[in-house]
């Protein structure tokens, strides 16, 4: 390990907690999200931008960097961070989610993952040891086992094939990332299991006798009901050992957050607010704004008069709506560092309130804007 320790949590009011993961490129305080930057960039935003935002980590695509600009590339530069000029933590994924919603163009066996390059048609073959070879050489602070990710609607022998795939390709993970590489790149578990309580159960298990730094839960958001998703996160997180980051994958609405964090989860990733940034769609603490409604050509407001973001202290309704109708360039950086500002924000405000006792009148708050 690159410290002392790794994670420790710090207050507790309810399940929700706060804490602090310690890595060689910074600490990250938790609860934490995470914004997207699948090909070293958070669109639109450049690493100022990011810092602006109060961004601590984001998340990177093992995937997509091993296609463009690939390994030999980053291998000129030691790693992700100096090539991107982003000096704080990254997690990587493992492509297993690709390969998911790529699943024409992959194949999966005991072995691995054989699949078409969506760029050029190349073919290519994933092993769990590869996929830790290729985050090793990004130098990602936190990397992610291989894992075997299926859509809602399949049937439960599907769903226990898949889960106890993920578990095989675990072990190998561990092994490998025990006898092999340096530690500066705490290994991360994946529970699977569908909306299946049993799977579910029995993944978390086998994972956490593995002994990985950290866990996470997988194959959420995929298609199931909004009630589905919150049941099993709210039956698994207790599984996952306390002493353990605990961090759900690809969730979610400022909501769904909240409420997953009342569960005791630590850390999120989600394109939403960049990609809906980029659709116009900003959110305030008021409830969600589109900016290219026509109410807003004459505004002379800022997006949302409690908000400090470079966006908000500088720019008006009225230049953004502007801005989003001529698809200006400068539309999707304004409108995304105030998403992601707006996200991070809220994790600042829940991490206080945690710490004050205060989390149940936030999340109704939180809530009341749906």
């Amino acid at each position: 390990m690159p410290t002392d320790y790794f994670f420790k949590t710090d207050a507790i009011s309810g399940k929700a907690r706060t804490g602090e993961i310690k890595t060689a490129y910074g600490e990250i305080e938790t609860p934490i999200f995470m914004p997207v930057g699948t090909l070293a960039s958070v669109k639109s935003l450049s690493p100022e931008d990011l810092e602006s935002t109060k961004a601590q980590i984001i998340l990177g695509n093992t995937y997509h960097l091993y296609l463009r600009p690939g390994m030999d590339v980053i291998k000129k530069f030691n790693g992700i961070h100096k090539f991107m000029q982003w000096h704080k933590p990254v997690l990587t994924d493992s492509g297993g989610f690709q390969f998911f919603s790529l699943a024409k163009l992959a194949k999966v066996t005991d072995e691995g993952v054989s699949f078409q390059s969506h760029i050029d048609g190349s073919a290519h073959f994933f092993t769990p040891e590869k996929v830790l070879e290729i985050q090793n050489c990004l130098n990602s602070d936190i990397m992610m086992c291989l894992d075997h990710c299926i859509s809602y609607n399949k049937s439960k022998s599907l769903a226990e094939k898949a889960s106890d795939l993920t578990t095989k390709w675990a072990k190998r993970s561990k092994l490998f990332w025990d006898n092999n590489l340096n530690k500066n790149n705490n290994l991360f578990g994946i529970v699977q299991g569908s909306i299946f309580k049993d799977i579910r159960k029995k993944s978390a298990e086998e994972l956490v006798e593995l002994d990985f730094p950290g866990y996470a839960i997988g194959g959420l958001s995929v298609g199931e009901p909004k009630d589905d998703m919150m049941e099993i996160a709210n039956f698994t997180l207790p599984l996952l050992p306390f002493e353990k980051p605990k961090y759900i994958m690809g969730v979610g609405t400022p909501q769904d957050i909240i409420k997953l964090v009342g569960m005791g989860a630590d850390m999120f990733d989600c394109v939403m607010p960049s990609r809906n940034a980029r659709n116009g769609q900003l959110f305030t603490s008021f409830g969600k704004v589109n900016i290219s409604n026509a109410k807003f050509k004459y505004d002379t407001n800022p997006i949302d008069k409690k908000c400090d973001c470079y966006s908000c202290k500088n720019f008006s309704r009225s230049y953004l709506h502007h801005l989003y109708k001529t698809k200006e360039l400068l539309a999707y950086r304004l409108n995304t560092i105030h998403n992601i500002h707006y996200y991070l924000n809220l994790m600042d405000n829940i991490r206080k309130a945690i710490r004050e006792d205060r989390f149940d009148s936030l999340k109704k708050e939180i809530e009341s804007l749906e």
